[in-house]
Parts: C-alpha cells; structure tokens; sequence
C-alpha cells in the first residue's frame, strides 16, 4: 500500500476507535453514553488535533473519556505511522524498508538514511517539551491556585499534551481564560505550542546550528522567519482591532493588552486555546485570525494550516513574477519547479476545501457568512476557535466539520494521493501553446 493511503486508513482507524471509547457509558458523566455523532465529533477533533467541540469537555466527559481524549491527541500530534516506527524500532533494534517509506513520508525527511536520528529526535523533543511544560504546570497550578497535588498534576499533565501537539483542549469551562493575566503559565504554554507547530526538522536543525542562520537550510529559514514575522503582526493586529473592545481585552491596562494579544497570536495559528471570548471579537479581529488559521504552523510537526513554508513560497513565486524572473530564488537556492506546482495545489485545494465546507455549513444549518467562514477555517486549519456555534451545528453539520478536520489534518495533497488507484507517469511531452493569463 502507498504510504499515504496507510496513513489515511492509520487515522481513520484511529478516530474510529476513539469513537468506540468514547461512545462507552464509562467516558460520559452522568448515567448513558455519548451519542454517536458526539463521539466521532470528539474523537475526529481529538485525533486531528483540533480542538473544536460540541460538548464542554471537563463537564461532559469522565475522567476515562478526558484520558481517552488525551491519548488520541498524543497519537494524532505523533503521528499514527511515526508512533508505529517507533516502537517498531524500539522492540527490534531496526526498521525495514516498507516501515522506513512509512516514517519518511510522515517525517517528510528526504533520505531513507535519515529517518532513524528524526525519529529519535520526534520523540526525544515530545518527551522534552512536555515534561518541562508538565513541570511549570503543576508548580503554578498547585501553588498559586491552590489545587490539589494530584489534580494538579492530572491537569498538568493534560495540558501539557495538549499544548504540544497544538490540540487547545482545556479541562476548564472558559478554556485558558482564567490565566488571561498569567503570564507564567500562557508563556510557557506559548513556547511549547510554538515548539511543536514549528516543525520536527527545524527543531533538529536549530539544535545542530542554533545560533548560525546561514548555515540553516531554506526550509529552516522560511519556517523561522515566517514564524516570527506572523506572531509580530499577529500581536500587533489583535491589539489594534480588539484595543478597545471591553469584551476582550478593552478594559487591560497597556502593559495587561499585550499578553493576551500575543498568546492569540500563537494560538490562532493552529493550538487554539482562547484566553478571551472569541464570539466577543471584532469581525476585522474574526477576518484576521482566519488568515493565520489558513496559514497554519510548519511542515512536519503538530500544526495545521497550508504551512508557513507554503505560504512563503507563494510569495516569493509572485515576487519573481513580479520581477520578470524565469526562476524562483530563495537566496542562493533556487526552488524546484515541482515544489511552486505542490505549494499551488495545496493552496488552491485548500481554498476549495474552505469554500465548500462554508458553503456545506451555511446550507445546513442557519449560520451567518461570518460564523460559517471562521468555523470552516478553524476545523479545516485544525485549530479548534469558535465564535460559539459548533454545540449548535446539527448532526450533518458536525459530519462537515469533521470532513474538513480530517482533510486538514493530512492535507489536500495526502488525500488526493491516498486516493488515486496509482502513480502515473509520461514518457512523452504533448506540443506547447501558451493560453492567455488575466
């Protein structure tokens, strides 16, 4: 089997056990169990790392069903293929080469001989990030707030997961709301959700070469400035549009704006946790945060979106259109034909994908263009914001949001491959003619 289509079936198989969990009475507080459409909703969210979801997850589900959740969104961020390779090659001391294919399609590393030190790397900065974030947690949440060790612990330890695979499930009512003020526990939230979005080989690269960018490969250096570049705007925009907005962040002080600006600047991306009412927002701070939910994280980690890579790439093609250029450039690289045709198939069939499902849920049930617009982005670009309206989607509406999470979360390109019968190739060119363009 095509690894891609393996790693389809992996999630699918994945959601569907989820579904079976979550769908016994022991997940669900209070007597019965979850309906269906609520566990395929939950464990689709879950596993794809989302975060949307039609019931209150600390209220709705037991501790059993909150496990489950957290285990289906370590296996989600991990990666359903990258987990399997790596216990293959902790059991066996060794991969083989089906398993390998597997790991480099997941790893999106470029050679088979790589794959063993990025799987290594995978999971040796899963454990990393989580534990250090585990730690600050639990001194914060037992210190400060008072909770007790072991629940303190349990909440840490959720949250934790949560932030590192860019999940935004919170076991609290108004998600991270209650730390809107609390700059030691967003921060290190921030720092681990940017951590895992940014992409697992940027991560390895930045440790070899951290403080030398021009030894950094262009991959590293898009990710890296798109990055920073888009959580500058990202602050500055949400301050400006929500500055006076006594339902979010109006009534702060100067200095109490900017750090809830900037953590929905890192969350808006993809982790989407919420320290302010988002259905408060302004439609310009709505508009705004769909742009970076479709723009996502980077490549090969636990973000969603068309990736920073890709955006960038698009920027630099209409640059050397611009230009009158004959080839793209990146500095002293020049990028492959192939690369500008992926990067433009992804964008545009996201953008199809966006469409459709805004057009799916406004048909479905009475939503407004707005709401509609930023429910199909959130869901597509495996964020996991809502203005509020996804406990009220009916159950066909759930079925579209859960379409788009699933095809967002393993991209366009992913499915349309894992899809196709077989690979096909020419061994002749047709004659050229040039239609005409604008």
């Amino acid at each position: 089997m095509h690894p891609a289509r393996l790693s389809v079936g992996s999630f699918a198989i994945a959601i569907a056990i989820g579904s079976a969990l979550l769908s016994l009475p022991v997940a669900r507080e209070g007597a019965g169990s979850a309906p269906l459409s609520v566990a395929v909703f939950t464990s689709t969210s879950a596993v794809c790392v989302t975060g949307l979801g039609v019931v209150d997850t600390s209220a709705y589900w037991s501790t059993f069903g909150e496990v489950v959740i957290m285990a289906l969104i370590q296996i989600g961020g991990f990666g359903v293929m990258t987990l399997a390779s790596i216990l293959s090659f902790i059991a066996f001391r060794r991969l083989a080469l089906r398993e390998r294919l597997v790991a480099q399609r997941e790893t999106r590393t470029l050679g088979l001989g790589d794959v063993r030190q990025v799987l290594k790397g995978v999971l040796a900065f899963t454990v990393f990030f989580e534990t250090i974030l585990f730690g600050v947690l639990f001194v914060r949440l037992s210190t400060t707030y008072a909770t007790s060790t072991g629940r303190a612990a349990y909440e840490a330890l959720f949250h934790s997961i949560s932030s590192f695979n860019n999940a935004g499930f919170a076991l609290y009512r108004d998600n991270l709301e209650g730390f809107v003020s609390d700059a030691w526990v967003l921060l290190p939230v921030a720092v681990t959700i940017i951590a895992g979005g940014i992409g697992f080989p940027v991560l390895a690269e930045l440790r070899r070469v951290p403080l030398r960018p021009r030894r950094w490969t262009v991959h590293t250096k898009l990710t890296v400035g798109m990055t920073l570049l888009l959580l500058a705007a990202g602050t500055l925009g949400f301050g400006f549009f929500e500055w006076t907005n006594s339902e979010t962040i109006g009534d702060f002080t100067t200095k109490g704006k900017l750090l809830p600006s900037f953590f929905h600047s890192v969350a808006t991306r993809t982790a989407g946790f919420n320290v302010f009412d988002v259905g408060e927002m302004e439609e310009t701070s709505w508009l705004l945060t769909c742009v970076f939910m479709f723009i996502g994280g980077g490549s090969a980690g636990t973000a969603g979106g068309i990736k920073v890579t890709t955006f960038a790439l698009l920027g630099y093609m209409m640059w050397a259109e611009a230009q009158g250029e004959p080839n793209v450039n990146i500095g002293s690289r020049r990028v492959p034909d192939t690369t500008q045709r992926q990067a433009l198939t992804v964008a545009l069939l996201a953008i199809g994908a966006v469409v459709a499902g805004t057009l799916a849920l406004m048909s479905i049930d009475p939503l407004p263009l707005p709401k509609a617009l930023f429910e199909a982005f959130s869901a597509f670009g495996t964020v996991g914001l809502s203005t509020g309206v996804t406990a009220d989607l009916s159950v066909a509406g759930r079925a579209v949001a859960v379409v788009l999470m699933f095809v967002g979360r393993l991209g366009p390109i992913t499915l349309a491959t894992a899809l196709a019968l077989k690979e096909r190739g020419r061994r002749y060119r047709l004659p050229e003619e040039q239609p005409i363009v604008g």
